[in-house]
């Protein structure tokens, strides 16, 4: 019986459950197979275990079997690659395989499956004739998904802004009114001291103009017969020029006065143009609005009326506070939206930032193309040496496509041949076209890394009881690290933790990486992870510790911002602490760090403990 720890790992990430179960019973009886359900999966199942193969389905969530396809060769450049798809579209295998896959396999899978992957194993690598055109090809494709989802962001952003706007109005008319009952209160304090009835009405209609910004006001109060309303008190020179003209209304339905006197109820004009009760009065001609109320003085309708007038104040303050916190929830939506639109602007421009080089390259690249062409097609074999037959229709064909781009490869060897020696050497150099495709290779590959530092956090939940202690040692075991580096410590009454684990590995992963690559240049690299329980027993702590150079005071709050990062050109997105950061906060967690210049740096993460249910019988 074979030893299956000899047999060849092919690694098939694919979200189909059935399709994961058809290829597994296909390959299982001479291959282990590993599965992923998803990208992000696989390619962290692909650096731990080094498969011989990896099969990529072409439609996963979050990013496609090619972008995967680009990020897995970045990885392990010499494990084959294979897109596996029912897309049958023009160009979908050339996008494949400027991806880089060595091979595309048509879905539905059929009985050649097997013979296909035995292929690929053997090394087996399909021709991509047009290189350059299928790179671009597959770059458009990139963009266009890019732009997609931002343009949905871009739409949900503008939705956002429009309820942001129609809260902003809200609070205005909330602050309005506090204004209003602020100032009400004001007048009453103000006017209650005052006992001289004249000196009152005057004092009032002065506070109340002045408090409210009011154009005028005037108080009036009924004659003994009941028939008149007579002008006791009035704003400015306005109301002093009724007052000194004996200024009255009829109490009827002809003005607002009156009939605000006889139904006992305030009578509102926002424009009284249109009011057919509203008395025009030539001392008033710039009057736009009118309000009348009605002062009652009865001790029963007084003391019901105050009743009333508290009740609906307290009805109406519930209503408010109603209104006020649906608008601060809508307001903290909104928010985050903005600061999702903010991350992407930064995300755009960091990503213009590492696409920079790339039109550049390719450039350089269809340039070195031309004068190696024009070399290779000034190649004459010997036709009567059979062994050089093909060498000869190899360079036909070289020529004959050459002349149907319109490339005239005379007219280049002509150009060359003109250049000086130092310059025409530079150009033919080997080592510069590689160079150029490496730049344009890691700008790509690099672009996008980002997906996996922005979909980590974003990823659903599944919370469940984790032992922190058995997890973390299985990260730090599959990481590959020099034995002795990473020290692990538990305390013996550290609880579980009630997280999601994928995400929370996510955490620690990144965490014990960064302290490594951060002592590169220490001589004696040490890692301590330690766990208890925290001083809040809701919670349980671990801590991550390294002896590396430490991290300077003044960037200290910067490094939890995304696309911040101090490694240069080696790599780094800036997205793995601001990442952790987000995960550790959904959690309802907390993170925290400690660090000297020269005294290394200390992470600490707070997570919630096992919840534990307690039962009681009646």
């Amino acid at each position: 019986m074979t030893d299956p720890r000899k047999l060849p790992q092919i690694l098939y990430i694919e979200d189909s459950d059935e399709a994961r179960s058809l290829v597994r019973r296909l390959l299982s009886h001479k291959y282990v197979v590993l599965e992923a359900i998803d990208p992000l999966n696989g390619l962290q199942l692909a650096e731990e275990t080094q498969p011989s193969l990896i099969l990529v389905d072409y439609s996963l969530p979050h990013m496609t079997g090619n972008e995967a396809a680009t990020r897995l060769k970045k990885m392990l450049p010499d494990t084959p690659i294979v897109i596996v798809s029912g897309d049958l579209s023009v160009g979908a295998r050339e996008r494949a395989l400027a991806a880089g896959a060595v091979g595309f396999i048509s879905k539905p899978i059929d009985a050649d499956f097997i013979e296909q992957v035995d292929a690929y194993l053997d090394g087996k690598v399909e021709i991509l004739e047009d290189a350059e055109k299928s790179l671009q090809a597959y770059q458009q494709e990139l963009v266009e998904r890019l732009e997609g989802n931002i343009r949905q962001l871009s739409t949900t952003v503008e939705k956002n802004k429009h309820l942001l706007q129609q809260n902003e109005r809200m609070f205005s008319m909330l602050e309005r009114r506090h204004k209003l009952l602020e100032t009400a209160a004001r007048v009453g304090q103000m006017v209650t001291s005052i006992l001289a009835i004249d000196d009152l009405l005057k004092h009032t209609v002065n506070i109340i103009c002045s408090e409210f910004n009011l154009y005028y006001s005037g108080i009036f109060l009924v004659s003994e017969d009941e028939e008149w309303a007579v002008l006791r008190a009035g704003y400015a020179a306005a109301g002093r020029k009724m007052m000194s003209e004996n200024y009255r209304l009829h109490v009827d339905e002809k003005s607002m006065i009156g009939n605000s006197i006889i139904k006992q109820q305030a009578q509102i004009a926002l424009d009284v143009a249109g009011e057919e009760s509203r008395f025009m009065n030539p001392f008033l001609p710039n009057t736009r609005s009118e309000m009348a109320l009605p002062l009652i003085v009865q001790s029963q309708v007084t003391s019901l009326q105050a009743m009333a007038d508290q009740i609906a104040i307290a009805i109406n303050n519930a209503q408010l506070m109603f209104k006020l916190e649906a608008a601060t929830a809508e307001i903290v939506r909104t928010k985050t939206f903005e600061a999702i639109a903010t991350a992407t602007g930064e995300a755009i421009h960091w990503v213009g930032n590492k696409a920079a080089p790339i039109p550049g390259s390719i450039k350089r690249v269809r340039e070195d193309m031309l004068y190696i062409l024009a070399l290779a097609a000034q190649f004459v074999p010997n036709d009567s040496d059979a062994e050089n037959a093909s060498l000869t229709g190899a360079v036909q064909t070289v020529r004959e496509e050459a002349q149907a781009m319109n490339i005239d490869l005379d007219q280049v060897l002509a150009d060359m041949s003109a250049m000086k020696k130092n310059r025409l050497q530079a150009l033919v150099s080997v080592e510069s076209l590689m160079e150029d495709l490496e730049i344009a290779e890691n700008s790509a590959v690099t672009i996008l890394s980002i997906k996996e530092g922005l979909i980590g956090p974003a990823r659903q939940r599944n919370d469940a009881v984790v032992s922190l202690s058995e997890m973390i040692a299985d990260t730090v075991a599959n990481m590959g690290l020099p034995d002795g580096v990473v020290e692990l410590e538990w305390a013996a009454d550290m609880p579980n933790a009630f997280v999601d684990a994928r995400q929370v590995e996510q955490v620690f992963n990144n965490l014990i990486k960064n302290s490594w690559e951060a002592m590169a240049k220490t001589s004696a690299p040490k890692i301590y992870v330690s766990g208890m329980r925290d001083s809040n027993p809701k919670f349980v702590l671990v801590s991550v510790k390294d002896n590396g150079p430490g991290i300077p005071k003044e960037i200290q709050e910067k490094i939890w911002v995304s696309f911040f990062t101090t490694k240069g050109g080696s790599g780094g997105t800036g997205l793995g602490l601001s990442s952790v950061m987000q995960i550790v906060n959904q959690h309802g967690g907390s993170i925290s760090l400690e660090s000297e210049v020269g005294k290394g740096a200390m992470f600490s993460v707070r997570l919630p403990v096992e919840k534990k249910f307690k039962t009681s019988q009646v």
